[in-house]
């Protein structure tokens, strides 16, 4: 049996600081059996998430659902070409800061796209 596919999605807002909407944000990466990275705590905001494509679709919806200011989708959902690790359970990991998230992107061979997607490059 072949696994499915992964997707991912980059979105990039003013700031995240409300507990609130990080708990929610929580809630549905549990749900929707995503894995995503969060750069909360300032500016700018950074949420990347990865999963199946319907999980991926579903948690951004959620997000632009809490109406964070700024909002952006600076990469769309889409097909990548990784296989799953076991790094990558479903659940919603805190980053502090952005290098520390860049750092994490690196680790799990996105830097190039992240990068590319922030405006970085």
């Amino acid at each position: 049996m072949t696994p499915s596919p992964l997707w991912h999605a980059l979105i990039r807002t003013h700031h995240i600081t409300s507990r609130r909407k990080v708990a929610h944000l929580r809630k549905a990466a549990d749900k929707y059996e995503v894995w995503a990275l969060l750069r909360s705590g300032g500016c700018p905001g950074i949420m990347y998430c990865k999963g199946s494509e319907e999980g991926v679709r579903e948690w951004v919806g959620v997000v632009q659902g809490l109406r964070y200011k700024d909002f952006r989708l600076v990469a769309k959902p889409a097909k990548i070409e990784s296989r799953p690790s076991l790094e990558d359970r479903p659940g919603l990991f805190e980053m502090a800061g952005v290098s520390e998230f860049a750092k994490a992107m690196k680790n799990r061979g996105n830097s190039s796209w992240f990068e590319s997607a922030m405006g970085f490059s």
